[in-house]
């Protein structure tokens, strides 16, 4: 079992930046590519980014490219998103998610993960 708290979220204005943080709770942390997710009032919930267990492996959303870096540091058990020249089509409830794998592997289905954390909210003002 993973369980995932995130942090971080909160109201900034359209060029601005946050950084959220999730921290995983036992020693499979490292054993588990991690993503971020986010759902905006009435869609579905979409891919951000996603690592690989080594960090080694990143893969972005178009949308994101170039504005937010994921990055991970295992002795910590958290996983980072960095969002910089924020935008208010980024607001949303942003997730953070685990899957265990055994290579170094990265996911972006919504549906390749077992472990959600409960989601932080960002607002980004215009």
């Amino acid at each position: 079992q993973v369980q995932l708290v995130e942090s971080g979220g909160g109201l900034v204005q359209a060029g601005g930046s946050l950084r959220l943080s999730c921290a995983a709770s036992g020693r499979a942390f490292s054993s588990c590519a991690m993503g971020w997710f986010r759902q905006a009032p009435g869609k579905s919930r979409a891919f951000v980014a996603t690592i690989s267990r080594s960090g080694e492996r990143t893969y972005y959303a178009e949308s994101v490219k170039g504005r937010f870096t994921i990055s991970r540091d295992n002795a910590k058990n958290t996983v980072y998103l960095q969002m910089n020249s924020l935008k208010p089509e980024d607001t949303a409830v942003y997730y953070c998610a685990a899957v265990l794998d055994l290579g170094d592997n990265y996911y972006s289905g919504r549906y390749d993960y077992p472990y959600w954390g409960q989601g932080t909210q960002v607002t980004v003002s215009s």
